[in-house]
């Protein structure tokens, strides 16, 4: 039997200052919550979360986060929530934040809000978690039966932050709609459980369409911590249209390759999610054939927000080729969503397809 499914958070909220609702916002969901965060983040925060709470119901105890989503991290923070008697879960942050709280809200069998403070992925609205270990090597997914009671964005929070994060969330997004059409191509089952509705299909395109119109004004506006239209664009597209996009569509291979991102040592990891995302939608768009016109207008795009293309960009140009098949292997292990590409590609071909794009986009 083939089943259809579409998820997403239950209230979405986004705008110049929606900060200050966070309080008011909050007590619809929990009296007491476990707020994690890590230093950096919170040092800009905390002033305007102690502000919008001042006159709330609600009443929050911070934890700081303590920058891996490792089970470990996720473990300890549970059992602080268990002796806070907590009623909820707040993450503010960046990806590897909210996920964690995801996944400690989870293990506390509680409502979770999430406050992005970059547009730098998807996380935010999804009903998962990536899991890395202590080392930052990829572990795994972590799924859960319900999306976030709460996701709120303040894009004049989101500005602010580092203009690599933001290019990043653009390249997350870019991925989307490549790896949809990839997944329904194969008739894959989803990140939600099922098949790709039609709901989730127009999503992914949207996205992708938003980036392509809007990405470079905003990426123009972002450098001077400004606030457009075309920002409010593309924060809706790297979080929400990007989030339902991928979880209710598909993922395949530049998340597979991501992923496989983690399996060798160096620079590398320096670099963002959406960063190696980037080269990761390269390598599928080889790996499917596609004509170098399609590859050079995704290629354009990426190279005109700062996002890597080339081997030097991913501090992979003095690796042997038997650390590109490390790679590949990794990216093809059982369960990664390669196979929602193609599950008979191999590690020799993802390694081929990594040398590939940098000739393809190389400058001369």
């Amino acid at each position: 039997m083939q089943k259809y499914i579409f998820k997403s958070p239950s209230r979405y909220i986004q705008g110049n200052g929606v900060i200050e609702e966070l309080g008011k916002e909050t007590e619809a969901i929990g009296k007491k919550p476990l707020l994690l965060s890590d230093e950096v983040v919170w040092d800009i925060t905390q002033e305007m979360i102690e502000d919008s709470f001042k006159d709330s119901d609600s009443s929050y105890h911070f934890e700081e986060f303590n920058g891996e989503a490792s089970n470990k991290e996720i473990d300890r923070l549970i059992e602080i929530g268990k002796e806070k008697e907590v009623d909820s879960v707040m993450g503010v942050g960046g990806g590897k934040t909210l996920d964690t709280a995801k996944a400690v809200s989870d293990g506390l069998e509680v409502p979770v809000i999430i406050v992005p403070t970059t547009a730098s992925t998807d996380a935010p609205t999804s009903a998962l978690s990536v899991i890395y270990s202590d080392d930052g090597v990829f572990e795994g997914y972590k799924f859960y039966d319900k999306n976030p009671d709460l996701v709120l964005v303040d894009t004049g929070i989101v500005v602010k932050a580092p203009l690599h994060l933001f290019s990043s969330g653009m390249s997350d997004a870019l991925a989307t709609l490549v790896e949809v059409k990839a997944a329904m191509k194969r008739n894959s089952d989803t990140m939600a459980g099922g098949k790709t509705t039609f709901a989730a299909k127009a999503i992914a395109e949207m996205a992708e369409e938003v980036l392509f119109t809007h990405g470079a004004a905003a990426y123009k506006a972002v450098k001077e911590n400004l606030v457009t239209p075309q920002v409010d664009a593309i924060v809706e597209a790297n979080t929400l249209l990007s989030g339902l996009g991928f979880e209710n569509g598909g993922l395949a291979g530049a998340h597979a390759i991501h992923n496989g991102f983690t399996a060798v040592d160096g620079e590398i990891h320096e670099l963002t999610h959406g960063q190696k995302v980037s080269y990761g939608i390269l390598v599928q768009l080889v790996l499917e054939r596609k004509p170098l016109k399609e590859i050079k207008r995704y290629s354009d795009f990426l190279k005109s927000i700062d996002m890597p293309t080339t081997l030097k960009d991913m501090h992979l140009e003095d690796k042997s080729y038997e650390e590109l098949l490390e790679i590949g292997e990794l990216a093809t292990a059982d369960g990664e969503t390669m196979e929602n590409l193609d599950p008979e590609i191999t590690a020799d071909e993802i390694a081929q397809a990594i040398l590939a794009v940098n000739e393809l986009t190389v400058e001369d």
